[in-house]
């Protein structure tokens, strides 16, 4: 499946059906009075959050969407019933901007949530509704409301529990390969990897979401290859996994960490906040002297522990996907307590 995280709809909720001009007409009834029915409202436009989904790639066949008409009026007081909804279904994660780009409309984050983007327009009234004392067969009826129009945009950020990052050709990918069943292309040069990819990583039976973000580079927090729809896609993680080439020099090493650091403050300070793994990765082509001096040096810069790992060879792996695992999984249960409490207060619950 190719992978899309931006696109352009196109939307437009239906017209209202018109009321209807009608008399009562029976026999041995001279005057049976207006029995026009009301139009039907026009379909409405919802945007929906669906399993199953990690892409926009629909929208990049079909990007006009359109409530049904109404339908009209008819006589004998029949109205007309409602048009037909038009559904966008998107994954989890989704955000609806205006036409500009920036104001956002809805950002969608559970399952199952469904937003009413565009309002179809109210029937029209019969010409029942128009008799009054002074006239008491009127020829007149209401037409349907028009829809609203609008032009959005769907912006992806995709929702995991570990995100990726580092500069191009850390290992990034190999690393996913080797934790999970994805399987991105892997080469030996800079942006392989030109979309994210997401990996089911299971340890000791459990199970979480790991996102391969495409390498960024300096400049990435201004749109520099990218960068801003990279990074938008590691705001949602719950941790950061810093993979940094152990086969660069220590003074590479310290670079290629701070600039990453730097993209990752100027792009939003929550991001920057997060906790980080940081990980000396391709250990397998180094020797234990060398593995020692660069690990130091990283973690001089970096003021964390580092672990030493290599994806190919799978070194020091599960330590590291343990180590997730447990931060990942404190996280959630702390989540879930923060919701309890609050659905508790909300019902006037009191200890």
């Amino acid at each position: 499946m190719k992978f899309l995280d931006q696109a352009k709809i196109y939307i437009r909720s239906g017209n209202g059906g018109a009321g209807c001009v009608s008399f009562r007409r029976e026999k041995n009834i001279e005057y049976g009075g207006p029995d026009g029915g009301d139009g039907g409202r026009g379909g409405h436009v919802f945007i929906e959050a669906v399993d199953g989904l990690n892409t926009l790639i629909d929208y990049r066949y079909q990007q006009h969407f359109k409530g049904a008409t109404g339908i009209h009026g008819m006589g004998r007081n029949r109205s007309g019933h409602a048009g037909d909804d038009a559904t966008l279904k998107v994954p989890v994660g989704t955000q609806v901007f205006e036409e500009d780009g920036e104001t956002l409309i809805t950002d969608i984050t559970e399952l199952g949530q469904r937003v009413q983007l565009a309002r179809g327009g109210n029937g029209g009234f019969g010409n029942c509704h128009f008799k009054s004392a002074t006239n008491r067969a009127p020829r007149h009826a209401n037409p349907g409301q028009a829809g609203e129009e609008r032009v959005i945009w769907l912006r992806l950020k995709l929702i995991a529990d570990a995100g990726l990052v580092g500069l191009p050709n850390a290992g990034k990918s190999t690393f996913l390969s080797a934790v999970s069943r994805a399987r991105p292309k892997i080469a030996d040069y800079p942006f392989t990897t030109l979309h994210p990819n997401l990996g089911v990583v299971g340890i000791d039976n459990d199970e979480f979401v790991i996102a391969d973000i495409p390498g960024l580079i300096e400049g990435a927090h201004e749109g520099q290859g990218l960068g801003h729809r990279f990074l938008g896609h590691v705001e949602r993680c719950r941790v950061l996994l810093h993979l940094v080439d152990g086969t660069m020099e220590p003074d590479e090493i310290v670079t290629a960490y701070q600039t990453i650091r730097r993209e990752l403050t100027a792009y939003a300070s929550d991001l920057a906040e997060k906790l980080e793994f940081v990980a000396l990765n391709k250990i397998d082509a180094l020797t234990e002297d060398i593995i020692a001096e660069r690990a130091a040096v990283l973690e001089q810069v970096s003021g964390k522990t580092v672990y030493q790992i290599s994806g190919v060879a799978k070194t020091g792996v599960t330590e590291l996907i343990r180590q997730l695992r447990d931060e990942i999984f404190l996280q959630r249960d702390q989540l879930k307590k923060d919701a309890t409490e609050q659905e508790r207060e909300t019902r006037g619950w009191k200890p």
